[in-house]
C-alpha cells in the first residue's frame, strides 16, 4: 500500500515521538530504581533497543520509518542519482514532522513519570571526544541503512538498526544519538537521557558531518546504487507493492 504524503508524515512524527519516549522515560526508570550508572545505561539501552526494533518493523511499511533527519537526507542525496528513495516533497514533509515528534516524546515522557513537562536539560555534552563518537555512530547508521538498501536486504532494517544502536550506546563515547531530531528532542528533558541546549548545535554538526562520511563510505564500498527496480508482480488481481523501505 502506498500512503500518502501526510500518513507518512504523520507515521515519521508518530514513530519519532514514540522513540524519543521510550529513550527518555526508560532513563528516569532506571536512575529511579539504581544509581549504578552502568546499570542504568544498560536499562536504557535495552529499552531503545526493543523500542527502535517495534517501530522500525511497524511503521516501515508507511514512511520508512526513518524517525531520522540524518537518514531521511541521506537517503535523498543517494536517491538522487537514480530517481529512487525520498523525493525533495518528502524530505520537506517528513523533516519537521521528525522534530515536532521528537520534542512531543521527550514532554511526554516527563509528563508520565510526573516531572515538569518542559525543564531544560543541565547535560552537557560538549566536548570533542564526545563530538567524534557522534560523527562516527551517524557514519556507521547511514552506512548501515544505504548498505542494506543496496543489497537488497532491507528486509532485516528492523533487527539490524535496533542492532547497531544498541551496540553504539556502548562503543561509542556519546551514546550514539546520531539523529538531529532525537538531540533537539532531549534537550527538553532535565533528566540522564538530556543534552544541555547548548551542547546541541555542536552535536547536530557532528551528525551532519557523520552523514557525509556515511555517504562517502557507501560510495567507496558499494559503488553506484543500481537502477530502480520495479514493483513486485501483483498477487491475485491486487496491485504491486513497492519495494521494502528502510528506517
Amino acid at each position: 500500500m502506498r500512503a500518502s504524503l501526510a500518513r507518512r508524515a504523520l507515521a515519521e512524527a508518530v514513530g519519532s515521538a514514540a522513540l524519543v519516549a521510550v529513550v527518555v522515560g526508560s532513563g528516569i526508570q532506571a536512575t529511579g530504581l539504581t544509581r549504578d550508572a552502568g546499570l542504568q545505561l544498560l536499562a536504557n539501552s535495552l529499552a531503545t533497543v526493543f523500542g527502535l526494533g517495534v517501530l522500525v518493523a511497524l511503521l516501515g511499511p508507511v514512511s520508512g520509518a526513518h524517525f531520522n533527519p540524518a537518514v531521511t537526507l541521506a537517503c535523498w542525496l543517494d536517491g538522487r542519482r537514480n530517481g529512487d528513495g525520498p523525493t525533495a516533497r518528502d524530505l520537506a514533509a517528513y523533516v519537521p514532522a521528525q522534530l515536532t515528534g521528537a520534542v512531543a516524546g521527550a514532554v511526554l515522557a516527563d509528563a508520565m513519570f510526573g516531572r515538569p513537562p518542559v525543564q531544560w536539560s543541565t547535560h552537557d555534552r560538549s566536548a570533542g571526544h564526545l563530538l567524534l563518537g557522534e560523527a562516527v555512530a551517524t557514519a556507521g547508521l547511514v552506512l548501515l541503512v544505504l548498505g542494506l538498501s543496496r543489497t537488497g536486504r532491507a528486509v532485516l532494517a528492523p533487527i539490524a538498526v535496533a542492532s547497531y544502536i544498541g551496540a553504539a550506546y556502548w562503543f561509542t563515547s556519546s551514546t550514539s544519538f546520531a539523529n538531529p531530531a532525537v538531540t533537539i528532542g532531549r534537550a527538553f528533558t532535565d533528566t540522564f537521557a538530556g543534552i544541555a541546549p547548548g551542547s546541541v548545535a555542536p552535536f547536530i554538526a557532528a551528525q551532519a558531518g557523520g552523514t557525509v562520511l556515511g555517504l562517502a563510505l557507501v560510495a567507496a564500498v558499494f559503488g553506484r546504487p543500481a537502477p530502480a527496480q520495479p514493483e513486485t508482480p501483483s498477487v491475485q488481481g491486487e496491485p504491486g507493492l513497492p519495494a521494502p523501505t528502510l528506517p
